[in-house]
Order: structure tokens, then C-alpha cells, then sequence
């Protein structure tokens, strides 16, 4: 069973500035997995806090194949000794990416972490700027609930950029 856990922070750019900051600095870290999650070749944790929602917690939990990671912005590759993440390419103004980007690989029963932050424009029809902090956990074999939150990954990418100017790297 592969575990997957993405826990996404949004704000606005009206939201960018120090206040909302140390509003959201402990928001973008792993949280306990469910306790019965579903059996499955696939688990993916989804959570979101938003500052559209005042920072409240939506957690999602869906099954299913290899093909379920995408809607998550990553591609798995699964073989017998090992599962290969990607990071594919999306709509992010910033950092723009033209391809897949390799994450890392992992052999069974190993954890890896994968952070990084992004500018979004929304679509053509309705442009609008917002930000999103991730930390994302993937698992080749089954983890215990609170794996993510104590456990040290075995690879770990730290892709987060300056989204904006400053001096120190947002979430940092």
C-alpha cells in the first residue's frame, strides 16, 4: 500500500504580508493520518487550509490506482523494488517547470518529503493571485498514523523559492 499525504496552505496576495505570515507559519506541516484509513494500492490524505476558509482544516481521504496521485500534481512509477515520484508540471506562475521533475525514489517501507511553494494565476477568464505552502509525505508500504509527523524521511526536497522579494525564503 503507498501512502500519500499533501497538506496545502492558501492565501491570497492581500494575505502575503508579516501578520498573516505568523498567522499561517505552523499551518504547513504533517498532520496524523486517520486512524482507519481505506485498504487500497493507493491512500491518498489530502488537507487544505485556506485563508478563504479563515485557515480551518478540509481533510480528504480517496483510493485508488497509481493514476490518483496526478490530481495531486504527481506521477508514481511503481515497480517491484521500487516506487519513483514526480512532481508534474502545472499552473503555477512561479516556479514555472516544463517538465516532470524527478523527486526521488523510494524502496519498501521507506518515507520520503517533498516541500515547496508556488504563485498561482487561476484561469484566463478570472486572474487572480494566490499562494500555496506544500509538504507532501509519500510512503512505499504502510505507515503508522503519526509516521509523517515523527518520523524522519529517508529523501527529503526541499524545493520552496523566494515567491516574492525578501531576504529569507517564505515558510522557512
Amino acid at each position: 500500500m503507498i501512502t500519500l499525504q499533501r497538506v496545502r496552505v492558501r492565501w491570497s496576495a492581500a494575505g502575503r504580508g508579516a501578520p498573516q505570515e505568523n498567522i499561517r507559519r505552523a499551518l504547513d506541516r504533517p498532520v496524523v493520518l486517520p486512524a482507519a484509513l481505506p485498504v487500497g494500492d493507493v491512500v491518498i490524505h489530502e488537507v487544505l487550509v485556506d485563508e478563504a476558509v479563515g485557515y480551518m482544516r478540509h481533510d480528504e481521504v480517496r483510493v485508488g490506482s497509481a493514476e490518483l496521485a496526478r490530481d495531486c500534481g504527481l506521477e508514481l512509477t511503481l515497480s517491484d523494488a521500487a516506487m519513483l515520484v514526480e512532481r508534474l508540471p502545472g499552473r503555477a506562475a512561479f516556479p514555472r517547470r516544463r517538465g516532470p521533475a524527478r523527486l526521488f525514489t523510494l524502496a519498501p517501507r521507506q518515507v520520503g518529503r517533498y516541500r515547496a511553494n508556488f504563485r498561482f494565476t487561476g484561469c484566463a477568464c478570472s486572474p487572480r493571485w494566490f499562494y500555496e505552502d506544500w509538504v507532501v509525505h509519500g510512503s512505499n508500504g504502510q505507515v503508522e498514523p503519526e509516521q509523517f509527523i515523527h518520523g524522519a524521511p529517508d529523501r527529503d526536497i526541499d524545493d520552496r523559492v523566494h515567491l516574492y522579494s525578501g531576504t529569507t525564503r517564505l515558510g522557512g
